[in-house]
């Protein structure tokens, strides 16, 4: 007798005394999930996400759009960044302020040039209040995933309120699953054994997100 056959003869034996009419698994657990919890106004729900984040360790600003390019002018020169990545369709006037010399996202370039790059910024897919999470897909004004892995500042900058989603549940509906989906919590960090946080191992060390109203 094969392992094959010994495995299917356990599973027979198992199911021996279950009625032939029992509802499949898929039907006898309930689905009814909570899409989020508690009910909050558009407002709180910023508010919950700005909160978390904090949490996380990132830092957190917020502008309106007419704002955002003096506000990463400013953010710039006060880390010192002498040249920032830049995915290809970043919007330009969030940038047109800045000094830092534009370091085009490109196939080519080798993990040791991104590590030699300031800073990067980008934009995102969406950011969910209750977890704290900045999700990265792919698209145009974010790049590559390796961009905001390599370099050890990253700037994201999220639209609010139409990128904000309350819940997990809501940002997966949104989400485009065959897309290469990076989900952001706070800086990079681990711990070892005893618990030693050590920041940077397998991202950025600093991560700053601008929620940027009016958009």
């Amino acid at each position: 007798m094969s392992g094959r056959d010994r495995v299917l003869g356990r599973v027979r034996r198992a199911l021996a005394d279950v009625p032939a009419d029992d509802p499949a698994y898929e039907a006898a657990v309930d689905r009814g999930y909570a899409r989020e919890h508690g009910g909050r106004t558009v407002e709180e729900t910023v508010d919950l996400l700005a909160e978390n984040l904090a949490d996380y360790r990132a830092i957190v600003h917020r502008c309106t759009e007419d704002e955002v390019s003096d506000l990463l002018m400013r953010l710039y020169a006060e880390r010192g960044s002498e040249t920032v990545l830049v995915p290809p369709e970043l919007p330009p006037h969030w940038l047109a302020a800045a000094d830092p010399v534009r370091i085009h996202d490109r196939a080519v370039s080798t993990p040791h040039q991104l590590d030699r790059v300031d800073s990067v910024i980008t934009g995102c897919a969406l950011a969910i209040a209750e977890t704290g999470t900045i999700v990265l897909d792919g698209s145009p004004d974010q790049g590559r995933r390796r961009i905001t892995l390599v370099p050890d500042h990253h700037v994201c900058v999220v639209r609010v309120p139409g990128q904000v989603v309350a819940s997990v549940p809501q940002a997966l509906e949104r989400l485009a699953p065959l897309r290469p989906l990076t989900w952001i919590s706070g800086p990079s960090a681990t711990s070892d054994i005893e618990l030693d946080r050590v920041e940077g191992v397998h991202g950025p060390r600093t991560l700053e997100v601008v929620l940027m109203s009016g958009a």
